[in-house]
């Protein structure tokens, strides 16, 4: 790859912006007011804002190998943080795809170097969801299924951080759990029904 290229790429995405609208760059300037945090997959192949049909300013995004949402990760916590309480967010996206590295990897027994405490955290939704995936003969159904309850299982860390607890309280934000379909580009809801996971852990889980 020629990295001069990137720079003759932006010459000509300005200017093609510029055409559109000329004043685009100083309405950029002026800040952000996203509606949605999009927690999605570091997979180069997977870009949050295309997917969705979105432009700059409408979307606020963190990605990272399989979409995790690690209550130790101060980054993720901190992106949680700042869109929820300082840019007033009304939904949360936890977005996997079908064919990511990283969840193929965690089913791998494998030592995979300083990777292996980041995908434990997959192999602990293998471990909580084993008999319904062992059951799955065909291995790459198998593997969207962990894919599936990954995004799940991301939503409800999600849902037991403090921040967020208080935001669905005061604010009704909506967490949702979504799945990018490489092979098709299409966008599928997986409507989890988070109150239904959590009505027998809140007792746990619960911040006032």
């Amino acid at each position: 790859m020629n990295t001069e290229a990137v720079f003759e790429n932006n010459k000509k995405w300005i200017a093609h912006k510029l055409e559109l609208d000329p004043e685009y760059f100083s309405k950029l300037g002026q800040g952000q007011d996203p509606k949605l945090l999009y927690i999605g997959c570091s997979d180069s192949r997977v870009t949050a804002e295309d997917l969705m049909g979105l432009g700059p300013g409408e979307v606020f995004v963190h990605r990272n190998i399989a979409n995790l949402v690690v209550g130790t990760d101060l980054n993720a916590m901190s992106v949680v943080e700042y869109s929820v309480k300082h840019l007033n967010v009304e939904h949360v996206v936890i977005c996997g795809h079908y064919g990511c590295g990283g969840v193929k990897a965690a089913m791998q027994s494998a030592d995979l170097g300083v990777l292996n405490p980041w995908l434990r955290n997959i192999r602990d939704v293998y471990r909580l969801h084993q008999k319904e995936l062992d059951a799955i003969e065909d291995p790459e159904k198998q593997y969207n299924r962990l894919v599936e309850l990954n995004v799940q299982e991301q939503c409800v860390n999600l849902i037991k951080t403090a921040v967020i607890q208080k935001a669905v309280r005061d604010h009704d934000l909506k967490v949702h759990g979504w799945v990018f379909d490489i092979k098709t580009g299409k966008l599928i809801d997986l409507k989890i029904d988070l109150d239904g996971i959590l009505k027998y852990i809140m007792q746990i889980y619960k911040l006032d």
